[in-house]
């Protein structure tokens, strides 16, 4: 399924979406930059401590664990880390906000991976109104995060919506 715009293009189109194969130094700086910054702006129920610790998982651990796939412009102004099964994590330099990197960047999860679900802080109330008008529903909630941290987490999914012309051309 491909959210076709009216010149047949995705919004994964709009912006060029590149994979990182690698993570070097300087690249990380440039990602927890991107984080840092889009954390400040919207996880304002962060003490700075878990701020510090969440950072620290971030480079050790967190960007080794997913896919990266950054947007340029031309430094790094949107990053998402994508597992086998969903978007791990999804931020966007607050500047840069309302421009559509986010919808593309979860265009493409959904098009060209086939990754449907998404967790977010429930205190995030910017990012879960953008997952709801992205077209995701709540299919869970978890009280503490994977940390054991007490920020609620809320599961949602996108419904795959398959047009019957897909349908006849799988046939085919």
């Amino acid at each position: 399924m491909e959210l076709c715009m009216e010149n047949g293009m995705t919004m994964a189109d709009y912006f060029k979406i590149e994979k990182l194969d690698s993570i070097t130094d300087a690249l990380k700086e440039e990602l927890i930059e991107v984080w840092e910054k889009s954390v400040r702006s919207s996880h304002h129920f962060l003490s700075e401590e878990d701020l510090m610790y969440y950072r620290s998982r971030i480079m050790d651990t967190y960007f080794q664990a997913v896919e990266l796939y950054v947007i340029r412009q031309p430094n790094i102004v949107a990053f998402m880390g994508l597992s086998d099964e969903m978007v791990e994590m999804l931020f966007i330099l607050p500047s840069e906000k309302g421009k559509g990197l986010g919808s593309s960047l979860l265009d493409f999860a959904i098009t060209k991976k086939r990754i449907r679900k998404v967790d977010v802080n429930e205190q995030n109330t910017e990012a879960y109104q953008f997952y709801l008008r992205q077209g995701y529903k709540v299919t869970g909630k978890d009280y503490t995060d994977a940390d054991g941290k007490p920020y609620p987490i809320i599961h949602l999914e996108k419904q795959m919506v398959i047009q019957l012309s897909e349908v006849l051309e799988a046939r085919n």
